[in-house]
C-alpha cells in the first residue's frame, strides 16, 4: 500500500464526516486534505492509545520532528509525512497551524478538566479551528474573512463533538465541558461517570447547545459567499455537524448508552444538497 492509500484509507475507516465533506472536491485537492487528516488522527492516537505521559510526550516529539522535516525540507520518515510535505507545499497549508494541532493535542496529556469557557477555547482554537485553516487553504478561497469563518466552525464543531461524547470522555478522565458550567447545573463527575440522566444534565447540554449554536451562527455570518464553491466542502462538514447537534437536541441529549451519530445516507443528502446549492449560488 503506497502513501496516498494509506491516507486515504485513514480517513474512510474512521467513519469521519469529514470524509463526506471531501467527496465533491478535485482528486489533488481531495489528496491533500487526507494527508492532513491522516496526519490529525495519528498524533491523536499518539495520546489516545497510550496511557502513558512520558509515552505519549515521546510519539508526539517524534510527529513534531517530522512536521519540522516536511516544511526544512529533511528527509521524512513515515509515509503519512512525505504525503504531507507535499501537502504542504502544494497548498501554503500554515506551519503555525499544524504544529497548533500538536499542541492542543498535548494539551490532553496534562489537562483533565477545564474551569471555564475562556480556558477551554484554546484547546477548541488548537484541536479543531486550526484543522479549518489548513483545509481552507487546500480548498481556495479569495476573501480574508474565510479565516474567520474556518475559526468559527472550528469551534462550533469541537463543542459538538464534546457535546456527543461526554460519555467516553467520563470513562477516560477528561472533562471538556467547563467546571463551572457543571457547577451552575449541578452536575458532578460521578453522575457523568455513572451516566445518570437527570433534569440538571438536560439543562446543562441545553446550555452547551446554545453555546455552539452561537459559534454556528458566526460562522454563517462569517462566511465568504463569493468564496461559496470553492469552500463547498467546509460547508458540507459544518451542516452535517449541524445535524448532529440537531439530532443530539431531538434526543434531548441521550448520550449514555451509545454514541449519538447522523446516519449515512443523511449525510449523503447533505453533501449533495449543500454542492447543488454552492454551484447555484454561483450561477446566480
Amino acid at each position: 500500500m503506497n502513501a496516498a492509500q494509506i491516507c486515504s484509507q485513514l480517513t474512510r475507516k474512521s467513519r469521519s464526516n469529514f470524509y463526506y465533506a471531501f467527496l465533491f472536491l478535485p482528486r489533488p485537492r481531495r489528496d491533500a486534505l487526507y494527508a492532513v487528516y491522516a496526519f490529525c488522527r495519528m498524533v491523536d492516537d499518539a495520546v489516545d492509545l497510550q496511557t502513558d505521559p512520558d509515552a505519549q510526550r515521546g510519539e508526539l516529539a517524534r510527529w513534531r520532528a517530522e512536521l519540522a522535516r516536511c516544511y526544512d525540507g529533511g528527509a521524512v520518515e513515515t509515509p503519512i509525512g512525505r504525503r504531507l510535505a507535499e501537502a504542504v507545499h502544494a497548498y501554503a497549508i500554515p506551519r503555525s497551524a499544524l504544529e497548533a494541532i500538536l499542541e492542543g493535542v498535548e494539551m490532553d496529556v496534562d489537562h483533565q478538566a477545564y474551569d471555564t469557557f475562556d480556558a477551554l477555547y484554546p484547546y477548541c482554537y488548537r484541536v479543531a479551528a486550526a484543522v479549518g485553516l489548513c483545509c481552507i487553504e487546500i480548498f481556495g478561497y479569495t476573501e480574508p474573512r474565510a479565516r474567520e469563518y474556518a475559526v468559527n466552525l472550528g469551534v462550533a464543531l469541537q463543542l459538538t463533538n464534546i457535546m456527543r461524547d461526554v460519555e467516553g470522555d467520563a470513562v477516560a478522565g477528561r472533562v471538556y465541558i467547563p467546571r463551572d458550567d457543571l457547577a451552575r447545573f449541578g452536575v458532578s463527575a460521578d453522575d457523568r461517570r455513572a451516566g445518570r440522566y437527570t433534569e440538571g444534565f438536560v439543562a446543562l447540554m441545553e446550555h452547551q447547545a446554545a453555546r455552539a449554536r452561537r459559534f454556528y451562527a458566526a460562522a454563517h455570518e462569517t462566511f465568504p459567499l463569493r468564496d461559496a464553491r470553492t469552500l463547498v466542502a467546509a460547508e458540507i462538514m459544518g451542516r452535517i455537524y449541524l445535524s448532529l447537534l440537531e439530532e443530539l437536541e431531538a434526543r434531548r441529549f441521550r448520550v449514555f448508552g451509545g454514541r449519538v451519530t447522523v446516519p449515512t445516507r443523511r449525510k449523503l443528502a447533505i453533501a449533495f444538497r449543500t454542492w447543488a446549492g454552492a454551484h447555484l449560488t454561483r450561477a446566480a
